[in-house]
């Protein structure tokens, strides 16, 4: 897993660099299409290779769907000029990154056989918010494991991810402390499925959590406690062979049953559960 991220990283470079050729020979196909390396796009960019000094060829059939509206932006969009030796390493990077997609797929099926023998532990931890992605699953067993027994309880997980804040304490004076660099692979995993989630509003025990946080705290430190939330969920769910509950998270929002509040604050606590509150006089 940890080699498709590199190869996911590489065909994110060797994108940059043929968008950054076109940019240095005024080809402006970005500015119109919403992806470079799309059907249309690379259409045309293999019609203007094939003879870059030309500009002025038909580009309608070489379009598709909604582009077909959009001729004389595209047409405006590639009058520029592509020298001899831009053409060449745009032949090049478009061959290399073809290459790493054909890699990339060839891996990802000997990561899928690899992974047929865990098909009980992925499918719980895809039923837990930002985790869809078969490959996600993966990469999260590829790190943690399917035996929650290694860790004696969730904080201990926590920690050997490096979601939890080191001891930075002298004198008895604590001072400004970050997240311990472990967990170098695991943490940036998370913290992209945290933030995944909390631009969602299909779970809004935990977007409304990191709304809270990100208020007091910011945005990256609300995202470090998210992702750990999210951590000690799929711990519980590995160790216990159960699927996400979100009713838990709610729960655990309530006020203990005991405590007087005022209205105000059963407001906020109804929004936090998903409600949506009207005025009587509306």
């Amino acid at each position: 897993m940890r080699y498709r991220f590199k190869l996911t990283c590489f065909k994110s470079s060797e994108k940059n660099r043929l968008q950054n050729c076109l940019t240095v020979s005024n080809i402006q196909l970005g500015n119109v299409v919403s992806d470079t390396f799309g059907k249309s796009a690379q259409a045309i960019l293999d019609k203007l290779l094939e003879n870059p000094a030309d500009t002025s060829s038909d580009l309608e059939p070489l379009v598709y769907k909604s582009l077909k509206k959009k001729l004389p932006e595209l047409r405006d969009a590639i009058d520029g000029f592509i020298t001899p030796e831009q053409a060449g390493k745009l032949k090049v990077i478009k061959g290399h990154f073809e290459d790493l997609e054909s890699r990339k797929a060839e891996l990802e099926e000997l990561i899928l056989a690899l992974a047929a023998p865990y098909q009980q532990e992925l499918a719980i931890l895809q039923t837990a918010p930002g985790i869809s992605s078969i490959f996600t699953a993966i990469g999260i067993i590829s790190e943690i494991g399917t035996n929650m027994e290694a860790f004696p309880s969730a904080k201990h997980l926590c920690s050997w991810a490096g979601l939890t804040p080191t001891n930075n304490e002298s004198a008895g004076k604590k001072k400004s402390v970050r997240v311990s660099k472990a967990g170098c692979c695991i943490k940036p995993l998370l913290a992209q499925c945290a933030n995944a989630v909390v631009t969602s509003k299909k779970h809004p025990e935990i977007r409304n959590r990191y709304l809270r946080l990100k208020k007091r705290r910011g945005h990256k430190k609300a995202i470090i406690a998210i992702a750990r939330m999210l951590l000690t969920a799929l711990y519980h769910m590995l160790k216990n062979g159960e699927n996400y509950n979100a009713e838990l998270y709610r729960k655990s929002d309530l006020p203990p049953a005991d405590r007087e509040i005022t209205i105000e604050q059963a407001i906020i606590i109804a929004r936090n559960q998903g409600y949506k509150i009207k005025s009587a006089t509306a």
